[in-house]
């Protein structure tokens, strides 16, 4: 029985991540994956974030060429770092 829950709690703690991502992915008009591990989040106004291969806002600089999973190039907008930390840490709160 104790093993049952301790496999129900680890499930359940495995889901939480995945709650917060839903924001910032709703939130965004195409998440592209890049060559990296990185995502670049574009927003449904033009603007972009990068978020890094283990979950972090990474700051971008207007103008900067980053490199898709595929091999094309994308030219940034914007630098929306605040955006994306909110929508990534929504649900996280006390």
């Amino acid at each position: 029985m104790i093993r049952k829950l301790s496999i129900l709690a680890l499930s359940l703690a495995a889901l939480a991540p995945a709650f917060a991502m839903d924001a910032a992915r709703s939130e965004a008009k195409e998440v592209i994956a890049l060559q990296n591990g990185e995502l670049l989040y574009v927003f449904k106004d033009g603007l972009m974030a990068k978020e890094g291969k283990f979950g972090r806002v990474i700051h971008l600089r207007k103008g900067e060429v980053v490199q898709t999973a595929d091999g094309k190039s994308i030219t940034t907008m914007g630098n929306e770092t605040a955006r994306l930390n909110s929508l990534l840490n929504k649900g996280h709160g006390n």
